[in-house]
């Protein structure tokens, strides 16, 4: 099996009262997340106290150097 550089992508697990900062989107700035659904999470913004609830969107990423490609497994 050919040896590929592979980037990993999974939902963020969120939790409720967690202060996060989203950067280079436009969702881009400081939030607490209030409320957390199957396929939803809802932030408010610390500023302005606006509650907003969108479609799970922020993913951690990991790079893995010498990772099989396609996984079959």
């Amino acid at each position: 099996m050919t040896q590929h550089t592979v980037s990993i992508f999974k939902p963020y697990p969120f939790s409720v009262g967690q202060k996060i900062r989203i950067e280079g989107n436009r969702r881009e700035g400081d939030w607490e997340v209030v409320d957390i659904g199957e396929h939803k999470v809802t932030l408010r913004c610390p500023i302005s106290n606006k509650e907003f609830t969108w479609d799970m969107f922020c993913y951690f990423v990991e790079e893995k150097h010498n990772a099989p490609w396609p996984l079959t497994q």
